[in-house]
């Protein structure tokens, strides 16, 4: 019989057994495995029958009923001898017989494995309670049900002062202080006698030397198998040590280590209790700032910097002792003193300058003598239903106003000018959303040439035309923008801007076009793609790099490195104009002036109204003079903020070329230059 002639009596085979069957089969393999056993048995003799019955096994084909139906189905449906049948069945007993001895060996073999891992785990449990107990900080002691003490740890020793030998000839109720023994005996009792298998006490112990020690116990009881008596295991943690720490880090937290000075925390602490109902009726917060105490550190080291911590924090403890104030370190160099109920303000100005003069002597760091200034921030006013974080913050904008009028100072809180700060900081901080929503825009102050009143340049002024505040001019919000970066964003922006449009007349004038100027703030200057910034511009918007002017404030150039001058002079060769602006009189850095290559020099405030009609004598000998030595530059001079006729015509006697301001007529928009420039 071929494979052909095996498929039908495999499918009723697979059809008389697949109800009893254990193992998943599908339909398909089912009869495929059935028809293979069917050319074996019609093919094959008795040994074949034989294998039939073993593979069957073989293929969890192990239920009774299986076999029955298998022998009842193939007597009846295929021509396979008697003898053949005994064989099969035959063979199928001696694979059942085999396959339960394999799996009664894969048990035993697994319970042997498994019996072997427990005892493992038992011993490293064991040699893990061992090191925990011998290694452990805490003192731990094993006692029996007779209290006599089986094992104690090296901690333990050294907490009550005994040696191991010792401990083996007193009992576990000779180490607890005796009016705490009958209730430690109640508590094991009650660990034996119910459920409980741990508890959690205060009670006292008793070193060798009879001195008594509070501690905290966690009581164990331990249960092992049945024939293995119960044992006490109590670790034990001594709250006078916790304690002694506790309140060592509760200091520490609330006291700088260097100075030893409370910190700015428990600073904190003591605001909010001043600010409290209970507290006084009035409080004066004062800010020490170190001056440069960054820079002596680079110089000279931390340990220098440590040095003059320690040297301003042992003036302020003298000046304001504790019955004037209480003195705390509250950040990196900065120092508060709170004085409760002060005189009056001028008792604590009087103290600020006791203590600023004794700083003046110099403290000696090797071969240097170093001087020590502070910046001080002054705030006095009513202490109760105050909030201690706003003290806080006017102090340090205090110190913020003495910082910028020169450091080395004194400076005292003023809220009117706190709440104009306050509106300048909060207008400086809304430019990146004003620039989204398209609130600012370039206006053009023109520059007029004194010989014929023709428009010489035109000074670009950023506008800010705010929804609540109205029109708003840069001296709103410019310098603000430069504390907080924003300026760089803005000026980019107008400067692209002016740009643009200046582009769009040069295409209808040529060379009639006026120069466009805007200001270079020291911010940008310091911008390490002020080069590449402008020429990106330039090649976007067309305009020729002659027709733009930066003017720089008089004292910018003393504040820039060389690298900054350098990039300065490369926008010079490529064309750039660099007007010096904000000329008025004041202390002019003429060597650095001098490394700048400058296009002209713009003048204004004191010298440009000093030749006012009326003017005072002094300030217009001074204005002369000044213009005078500026014509020694040979360069053209300009002047702003020209108010009368009679500054402009004595400015342009004295060789000044052109001038903006008041006189010639306000800014004017874009279109309004259009008209002005096209018409």
């Amino acid at each position: 019989m071929n494979m052909v002639d095996s498929r039908e009596p495999a499918v009723r085979w697979a059809a008389a057994i697949s109800s009893t069957l254990l193992a998943n089969f599908t339909r398909e393999k089912l009869e495929e495995l059935l028809g293979g056993y069917v050319e074996q048995l019609l093919s094959g003799g008795v040994g074949a029958a034989r294998q039939v019955g073993w593979s069957m096994v073989e293929n969890d084909f192990i239920s009774p009923a299986t076999l029955e139906l298998t022998l009842t189905h193939l007597g009846e449906h295929t021509p396979v001898t008697p003898a053949q049948l005994g064989a099969l069945a035959a063979g199928y007993a001696k694979g059942l017989r085999y396959r339960t001895l394999e799996q009664q060996e894969i048990s035993r073999t697994a319970a042997i494995n498994a019996m072997r891992r427990a005892e493992s785990a038992v011993r490293a449990s064991e040699a893990k309670f061992r090191a925990i107990f011998q290694s452990s900080a805490f003192p731990i002691v094993v006692v029996n049900l007779e209290d006599q003490i089986i094992d104690v740890n090296e901690a333990l020793l050294t907490m009550l002062d005994y040696r191991r030998d010792d401990m083996y000839k007193i009992t576990g109720r000779d180490l607890a202080h005796p009016d705490d023994r009958e209730a430690l005996r109640e508590i094991g009792q009650l660990l034996i006698n119910s459920d409980l298998d741990h508890m959690r006490v205060e009670k006292r112990m008793i070193r060798s030397d009879g001195e008594t020690i509070q501690t905290h116990m966690a009581i164990s009881l331990v249960r092992e198998d049945e024939g293995s008596l119960p044992y006490f295991v109590t670790m034990i943690e001594d709250m006078d040590e916790m304690r002694a720490l506790q309140t060592q880090l509760v200091r520490q937290s609330l006291n700088d280590m260097q100075t030893g000075l409370p910190n700015r925390a428990q600073f904190l602490g003591w605001l909010e209790g001043a600010a409290g109902t209970k507290g006084p009726e009035a409080l004066a917060l004062v800010q020490v700032d170190i001056d440069g105490f960054r820079g002596v550190n680079d110089a000279f080291g931390h340990e220098a910097g440590n040095r003059v911590l320690m040297h301003v924090a042992t003036h302020l403890r003298a000046v304001f002792s504790e019955d004037v104030g209480k003195v705390a370190r509250i950040g990196e160099d900065e120092f508060g003193v709170l004085i409760k109920d002060p005189r009056d303000v001028r008792s604590v100005i009087a103290l600020v300058e006791e203590f600023t003069k004794q700083l003046e002597e110099p403290i000696w760091i090797g071969s240097n003598g170093v001087g020590v200034t502070t910046s001080v921030g002054i705030v006095a006013r009513a202490a109760r239903g105050g909030d201690a974080v706003d003290l806080l913050r006017a102090a340090d904008v205090t110190v913020g106003w003495a910082k910028r009028d020169g450091k080395a100072q004194w400076a005292l809180y003023d809220r009117e000018r706190d709440l104009r700060d306050k509106e300048r900081y909060a207008l400086a901080a809304s430019i990146p959303g004003a620039l989204e929503e398209g609130q600012f825009r370039v206006d053009y102050e023109p520059v007029r040439s004194f010989a014929d009143g023709s428009v010489l340049a035109l000074e670009a002024k950023i506008v800010w035309d705010h929804p609540v505040h109205g029109v708003l001019c840069p001296d709103a919000f410019l310098d603000q923008s430069s504390d907080n970066g924003m300026i760089v964003r803005l000026v980019h922006w107008a400067l692209s801007d002016a740009c643009m449009q200046a582009g769009q007349w040069y295409e209808a004038l040529g060379d009639r076009m006026p120069v466009l100027t805007i200001d270079l703030p020291l911010r940008l200057c310091q911008e390490p793609e002020l080069v590449a910034e402008v020429s990106r511009v330039l090649d976007r918007t067309g305009l020729p790099a002659s027709l733009l002017h930066f003017e720089v404030h008089q004292h910018l150039p003393a504040l820039l490195n060389d690298e900054q001058l350098d990039e300065l002079t490369i926008l010079a060769e490529r064309g750039v104009g660099l007007v010096l602006d904000q000329m008025n009189g004041g202390y002019v850095g003429v060597d650095r002036i001098r490394m700048v290559p400058l296009s002209g020099v713009k003048f204004t405030g004191t010298v440009v109204h000093g030749l006012d009609d009326g003017a005072n004598r002094v300030d217009e000998s001074a204005s002369v003079a000044l213009l005078e030595w500026a014509s020694i530059l040979r360069l053209p001079l300009y002047a702003e903020d020209v108010r009368t006729g009679a500054e402009a015509s004595r400015l342009a006697a004295l060789g000044v070329t052109g001038g903006q301001g008041p006189h010639f007529g306000p800014p004017l928009s874009a279109s309004e230059v259009s008209t002005l420039l096209l018409t």
